[in-house]
């Protein structure tokens, strides 16, 4: 029985090898999401960390989520691209599944609350982006109601694989890609939930911002995080909804955070 598991698993890895490098011919990149193996922390900083323990809050995500870090860690999740209310990845099973998860935009009313409570508390964009905040704006980002992160019932996901879990392990792999992505790129977190980061500046901090040279932000940014900001995302072609399943999700918190 094991002896026909190995088997197959190994044909499957090798058809996936073969596919990738046949797409790759035509233009694909199949940029693998590199994250930690073993028992090595997933994520680092402070909005990847954030990310990560908003998912696992959800309780009707417990059971799919340490499957989906396996995958992850394994290398199985390609291309993971993140835009405004959008995430798309490619990830590898037995066959390769594209994944595509829509988030509501936070609302307009919401965000303006949230600047309100912010107000004159944020001294710096590299400080916001390193999480480096005062214990009561963490608070008003990162609170479950009115926070930033989206909620479970703002999140609906889809897959091409057969399995017809509300969550599949492919998407729970893609969201935890996307925690990998924020410890680099915190910046995406704001691109993700369609809001401005500099919104959240003190207008004292904006004029000195305004007065100085663009170019040496960047360079700050990208000493901080050790990569190098790019002017526009790669935007790859969106995947057909017909090839796709999509089931609506409903949580309630709880936390799951041990890996399988």
């Amino acid at each position: 029985m094991s002896w026909y598991y190995y088997s197959d698993a190994k044909e499957a890895k090798a058809r996936i090898k073969k596919e990738i490098a046949k797409r790759q011919k035509k233009g694909e990149p199949f940029r693998v999401v590199e994250a930690p193996s073993g028992n090595t922390k997933l994520v680092k900083t402070f909005w990847g960390k954030a990310w990560n323990d908003n998912l696992e809050s959800y309780h009707d995500y417990e059971y799919r989520l340490p499957r989906g870090r396996s995958y992850l860690r394994q290398g199985n999740v390609y291309d993971l691209l993140i835009e405004p209310g959008r995430v798309t990845s490619t990830v590898a099973g037995s066959e390769l599944y594209e994944v595509r998860v829509t988030i509501k935009p936070l609302k307009e009313d919401d965000w303006n609350q949230i600047k309100e409570q912010c107000s004159g508390q944020v001294a710096s964009m590299l400080d916001l982006l390193a999480g480096k905040l005062g214990a009561g704006v963490l608070k008003i980002l990162c609170d479950p109601e009115s926070g930033l992160f989206p909620k479970p019932k703002e999140i609906r996901f889809s897959c091409t694989c057969p399995d017809h879990a509300d969550m599949c392990k492919h998407v729970a792999a893609t969201l935890y890609g996307v925690g990998v992505k924020l410890d680099t790129q915190p910046d995406l977190f704001f691109v993700l939930r369609s809001v401005d980061p500099t919104d959240l500046l003190s207008s004292s901090t904006l004029e000195i911002s305004a007065s100085q040279d663009p170019s040496l932000a960047e360079e700050d940014l990208s000493a901080l995080f050790g990569i190098e900001i790019e002017a526009e995302p790669v935007v790859i072609e969106s995947i057909p909804e017909k090839a796709r399943k999509t089931k609506p999700k409903v949580g309630r918190t709880k936390r799951s955070t041990s890996d399988k």
